[in-house]
């Protein structure tokens, strides 16, 4: 089992998958909290989203693909 993804010709790692998947997760969990006021409440939202991309993407990788 290859440990690269193929894409156009191109290998890259997946975690670079997973990181790109994360960002974006982590940026939809971002618009829903600014869309019902909820980031008011946090204290310093870059550093959250900075949290939910990491969180997104351990959790994709270890359940999505693994690397």
């Amino acid at each position: 089992m290859p440990h690269e993804l193929s894409f156009i010709g191109i290998y890259f790692s997946p975690l670079l998958a997973n990181f790109i998947l994360g960002v974006t997760c982590a940026l939809g969990t971002a618009f829903v909290l600014n869309y019902f006021r909820i980031s008011q409440y946090v204290g310093y939202p870059p550093l959250v989203f900075i949290s939910l991309v990491v969180l997104y993407t351990c959790l994709l990788s270890k359940y999505v693909i693994p690397a």
